[in-house]
């Protein structure tokens, strides 16, 4: 099974790319990728879901292919996105699942819209980035100062860090070339909204059930981070992986696959 690439016109007139596969009358599960991402980091999961699973995979407003509107990368603007893409292919709720940063837009979506968040799925995702030392060290030297043409040592850099175990070249190569697109002042704006961003004291409110995973070897989010998310958001699961870095979905996607494929059994 493969997805079907396609995209859509927002009513704000913003374009977003979109992959979609699986059984229209399947359990929706939406997709949100991290900075810098397109709809091609969830490429590996997709492939290991079954035709059960109604997958659309989103590429953002400012990344991949989509539209580069000149503002909105807010964390509110993501999530606001993430109604408009739902309203436009004619979804009342899904299952919304982030990697990432996209955990960010994922759960202001799931506060904001309780009765259109079917489940909720943190992939690696932070409980706060205003405070890891690494980041803000990352925005001061150099996001935000990038300017185009963004250079790809940065890209490269910032995709190898998030692995602790080896990925397929060809995969890996595709993640870069994704990033590449992305202009630089995207970079510098959705970076500062992912900094800025409170919800942290609001995930109390998120009533979808919720699943958490994270790697243990990831070099960005401590375990106090993730247990501090679980803590925050009620009668959520805490799954960890073993040996596995950030972004796991990477070097374990039948895992992840399985274990999402569980959690909407089970919801």
């Amino acid at each position: 099974m493969a997805p079907v690439l396609k995209s859509v016109l927002l009513s704000s007139q913003v374009r977003l790319p979109y992959a979609e596969q699986g059984d229209p009358a399947g359990v929706p599960v939406v997709f949100l990728h991290a900075i810098g991402d397109s709809w091609r980091a969830f490429e590996p999961v997709l492939a290991h879901l079954p035709e059960s699973i109604h997958a659309f995979a989103l590429t953002q407003r400012g990344h991949g292919d989509a539209s580069r509107p000149a503002t909105g990368y807010r964390v509110r603007d993501f999530a606001a996105d993430l109604a408009a893409f739902m309203d436009a292919v004619q979804l009342e709720a899904s299952v919304i699942a982030g990697g990432s940063s996209g955990g960010f837009v994922a759960r202001r979506f799931a506060i904001d819209h309780p009765k259109r968040s079917m489940g909720l799925v943190l992939l690696g995702s932070p409980a706060s980035l205003g405070d890891k030392p690494a980041v803000q060290e990352m925005w001061d030297s150099t996001a935000s100062k990038l300017t185009d043409p963004v250079d790809p040592g940065f890209v490269r850099g910032f995709a190898a860090s998030t692995l602790a175990r080896p990925v397929p070249q060809g995969f890996f190569e595709t993640i870069v070339q994704e990033s590449l697109k992305v202009p630089a002042f995207v970079w510098r704006a959705t970076l500062a909204g992912l900094l800025a961003d409170d919800s942290l004291g609001e995930l109390h409110l998120i009533k979808a059930p919720t699943l958490i995973i994270w790697g243990d070897r990831d070099a960005i989010l401590p375990p106090s981070d993730q247990e501090a998310l679980a803590a925050a958001i009620p009668g959520s699961q805490l799954v960890v992986y073993p040996g596995a870095g950030h972004a796991f979905y990477w070097e374990e996607p039948d895992r992840v696959a399985s274990d999402l494929v569980s959690f909407i059994e089970a919801r």
